[in-house]
């Protein structure tokens, strides 16, 4: 009778794990089609003529970022459970890198 119970909990499992597997093949196939996008949202701000330059370098800098979150999130899987500890590593270092550009910045500036 065990072997019946563990027999489901098996195929169950697996069926879990294809389910799961599959969703976030998509997710990842979407995330990689909207940072192809992005890219060339990049490429052509840069190659218009029309656009300046004060806006140009924010905008790529934007677009930069939401490529690193969608990588983190889709790609290193940072989104999922049990990631806590390499995510308290990689923000605490992207906080560092930020107060050490801000206050390279700031006494540039100033």
């Amino acid at each position: 009778m065990d072997d019946n119970k563990n027999r489901g909990t098996v195929s169950t499992d697996l069926e879990y794990r294809k389910k799961k597997n599959a969703e976030e093949m998509k997710y990842q196939v979407i995330s990689f089609g909207l940072m192809i996008g992005l890219t060339l949202v990049a490429f052509l701000t840069v190659a218009a003529d029309g656009i300046a330059g004060w806006f140009t370098m924010p905008f790529l800098i934007l677009l930069a970022v939401i490529q690193v979150i969608f990588q983190l999130f889709y790609f290193m899987h940072m989104s999922q459970k049990g990631h806590e500890a390499p995510s308290l590593f990689l923000y605490s270092g992207i906080f560092v890198a930020f107060i050490t550009v801000l206050a390279f910045v700031t006494i540039i500036w100033w």
